[in-house]
């Protein structure tokens, strides 16, 4: 029984590294948004998770039942998410500035059983909950007492559950974690993975972040994101390493000064907070102290050249960009320490997993040209279904790959250089063009902040080069500065990609991963509904 065990996520990241001896070890140095510290050690992950176990039994919730959390980035979010994985129920993630319709859509659609939230929160959950039929419970992290009927506080279950939870055997197809992701059009679609993604995200853990038990880790994913779950709770934990979560929101000198104080010496977070970084004055960097700062990664829309150039000269240290999607559950395609970078590539596959570049008709192309990047099935971590939508999932497949539905081409040295989502790949007098290169060309020019490219229909052309663009606050549009523009894409990029439009704007649309919401730039020129924006950053 205790062998089968160990393919649980939550008895992995507890209980086990409490019987490896680390026990007293802290697991997780909680930072709030005020720089108040608690440690939580091993036992205490593996007691709070186990209460919590005990509560959603308690409530009925069963093998294979729905719940989900909706909490911004605090310690009863962890404890939930280890404690529902041990009861062997799947674990939703929720992102806290989420709307009643997103909501909606999530819940309803999953039949979630019960959800953990906060006050401040629940207004939203109260206002649906009659469209909720399958909601039988809510739980309140702040308060003493049971809030109405049906609505449980955390504080008296959590007292009231023993401390002491057997994981049942778990079979490494037990599903395990939902994450909804948001198309450019229909409804967000379930991913649904397993307990068996843990090799996957444990052997990404240490061969690409390369984590050790001797490191301190901050991830700054929120967990409504799977690299919040994969990066941000389980591949660390499950090999015994301390994290380190804060509560606070961006902030340049605090993050340098978290980053000097704890000691960190692997850091993991977004291309979008890195080029927030760019912003910032230079001084915040030449006077931190990242003595510890072993290693940089990112993850979600590709890393521009620039920003590792940016960090080159002022960190000091490399930025390892890396490339996986929430269907995957885990890092396919990254940069690492001892392979050298080429900045604005993927990198090189992992250990196991094998890519290719695909025509439309499933023939490979050769290296240099761009097709559809493509995963052979069967790594450990892919995801098993969209939920109640097999279709959807299964026109992701054909004859057995795993059609990413990004487009990527790949050098003679074997490196991958994404271009771009295959709806957004612009199509001009002939030529393709990656949005994606537009973009880091444009990040070059000294007075923009942000970029973001889009195709629009022309009658000429095909479809034109539209650039959005952001600039610095002391920087002001003008015509000379729309010719220095088209100048350095041509100069850079090549003359085929010069932007036809620019267009000033006040910001760039991403969604919570950090990746640029193209498809919303192209509804609003096109004066179009963009879709689901339920993920879009506030």
């Amino acid at each position: 029984m205790k062998e089968n065990s160990h393919k649980n996520i939550g008895y992995v990241c507890s209980t086990l590294q409490c019987d490896r001896g680390l026990g007293s070890k802290v697991a997780m140095r909680w930072i709030d948004a005020h720089g108040s510290r608690t440690d939580f050690t091993f036992a205490n992950l593996e007691q709070q998770s186990n209460r919590f176990a005990n509560a959603l039994v308690s409530n009925g919730v069963k093998k294979g039942d729905i719940f989900f959390t909706f909490l911004p980035k605090m310690p009863e979010q962890f404890f939930a998410f280890l404690g529902t994985l041990k009861t062997q129920a799947v674990c939703g993630t929720l992102f806290s500035n989420f709307g009643e319709d997103a909501l909606l859509d999530r819940l309803g659609d999953s039949g979630a059983v019960g959800i953990i939230t906060r006050k401040s929160l629940y207004k939203k959950v109260a206002r649906i909950r009659e469209q909720l039929p399958s909601l039988r419970f809510v739980i309140l992290v702040d308060g003493e007492d049971d809030f109405a009927a049906g609505v449980l506080s955390y504080s008296r279950i959590m007292a009231e559950a023993s401390d002491q939870y057997t994981v049942l055997p778990t079979s490494p197809d037990t599903p395990s974690v939902l994450h909804y992701t948001s198309g450019s059009t229909g409804k967000p679609k379930g991913v649904l993975h397993r307990h068996g993604s843990l090799p996957s995200q444990m052997a990404t853990t240490a061969g690409v972040l390369g984590l050790t038990e001797d490191d301190i880790y901050w991830c700054t994913a929120d967990q409504g994101w799977v690299t919040g779950t994969s990066y941000g709770i389980i591949g660390p934990w499950s090999l015994g390493v301390t994290q380190v979560h804060y509560g606070g929101g961006y902030d340049a000198q605090a993050w340098m000064d978290l980053l000097a104080a704890e000691k960190i010496s692997v850091w993991y977070s977004a291309p979008t907070a890195l080029r927030m970084l760019m912003r910032e004055e230079e001084k915040i960097f030449t006077g931190a102290n990242l003595a510890s700062l072993r290693s940089i990664f990112s993850v979600g829309e590709p890393l521009n050249p620039e920003v590792i150039a940016w960090s080159q000269r002022l960190l000091k240290r490399d930025i390892y960009d890396t490339w996986f999607q929430t269907e995957t559950g885990a890092i396919m395609i990254p940069n690492r320490p001892g392979i050298p970078i080429r900045p604005g590539s993927m990198g090189k596959p992992f250990d196991g997993i094998e890519p290719a570049i695909l025509a439309d008709d499933g023939t490979p192309v050769g290296d240099g040209e761009q097709g559809n990047l493509c995963l052979k099935v069967g790594w450990p971590s892919m995801f098993v279904t969209y939920l109640n939508n097999e279709s959807a999932y299964n026109s992701k497949f054909k004859n057995g790959w795993y059609y990413t539905g990004d487009t990527a081409r790949r050098d003679n040295d074997g490196y991958y250089w994404f271009m771009g989502r295959s709806d957004d790949v612009i199509n001009t007098a002939g030529h393709l063009i990656s949005p994606f290169e537009v973009e880091s060309a444009l990040l070059e020019v000294e007075e923009i902040a942000e970029s973001g490219v889009i195709g629009a229909p022309d009658e000429l052309l095909f479809e034109k080069v539209v650039a959005f663009v952001h600039l610095h606050e002391r920087y002001q549009p003008s015509k000379d500065l729309e010719i220095k523009i088209r100048l350095h894409v041509s100069n850079r990029a090549s003359s085929i990609a010069t932007p036809q439009e620019i267009i000033f704007c006040e910001g760039i649309p991403k969604n919570k991963s950090g990746k640029i919401m193209r498809r919303v730039l192209k509804a609003r020129y096109l004066g179009e509904d963009p879709g689901d924006t339920s993920t879009l950053e506030i």
